[in-house]
């Protein structure tokens, strides 16, 4: 696993404050929402990519099912194994970079949720080998017929809230969607910041995506974090919902 992706060190120093962020509010509507779309058997085995925290995780743990979560930063799975204990209930934590390996396993059931992994780019990621990576990944850990939901984030609002000033600047690339800025957060010992690289998407490359990595799209909803719902995407909305099932070889 590469040590050099930015987004590793900016999780590792903002874990033990991440749950003070507003949009960790809705967990367990949020899991009601998955459970009552993706509508998995009883005991089923679910693999939670860039699952941080573990907020989903262990809410779906204490509903009875196997939960896998993977992370890039040890310190969001140390927070993981904290709140798992003061739960009650067991998760298995793997630290991993999902554009480069998953643990091999049949999974019942996968989750990308919060811009989890995707679309969440080191310095020297291509944006679209990377994202496509954690797809393939992601399809390599599932059962054949698992669904997959996956939330990213929304490009539309970024090239509407960019100008030509932001692109001849370097803030915002309209060859790939990506932007680059100083991200503030907290941590501990007060604020922190640093330069990263996020990928917006388009509903139909996500589509695209999603099919060069063997997977059907069901649905493509808006999917920002306290306003899930099956609806049509808005355009200034900051993530798009993305509901998907491997596709089944009948050869």
């Amino acid at each position: 696993m590469s040590s050099g992706n930015e987004w590793e060190q900016y999780f590792n120093g903002h874990a033990p404050c991440y749950m003070k962020n507003v949009f960790t509010a809705n967990t367990s509507e949020e899991v009601e929402f998955i459970v009552e779309e993706l509508r998995p058997a009883e005991g089923s085995s679910v693999l939670d990519v860039g699952c941080g925290t573990g907020r989903h995780a262990i809410e779906l743990a204490r509903r009875g099912f196997r939960v896998t979560g993977i992370d890039i930063s040890e310190g969001m799975l140390e927070q993981a194994r904290i709140a798992a204990a003061e739960a009650g209930v067991e998760l298995e934590l793997v630290r991993a970079d999902a554009s480069r390996e998953l643990p091999k396993g049949h999974f019942d059931v996968a989750l990308c949720l919060c811009e989890g992994a995707f679309g969440l780019l080191g310095r020297s990621d291509n944006p679209v080998d990377h994202d496509l990576s954690i797809l393939e990944n992601i399809n390599g850990a599932l059962n054949p017929g698992a669904p997959l939901m996956l939330t990213a984030s929304n490009a539309m609002a970024l090239i509407r809230r960019f100008s030509d000033e932001d692109v001849r600047e370097g803030r915002f690339d309209p060859d790939t969607l990506v932007e680059e800025y100083e991200i503030e957060y907290d941590t501990p010992d007060g604020k922190s910041s640093m330069r990263v690289r996020e990928r917006g998407f388009v509903p139909s490359e996500l589509a695209l995506l999603m099919d060069a990595a063997g997977f059907e799209v069901e649905h493509i909803w808006g999917g920002t974090a306290g306003k899930w719902g099956r609806r049509k995407v808005e355009l200034d909305e900051i993530e798009i919902m993305v509901v998907a099932r491997k596709v089944v070889d009948v050869a």
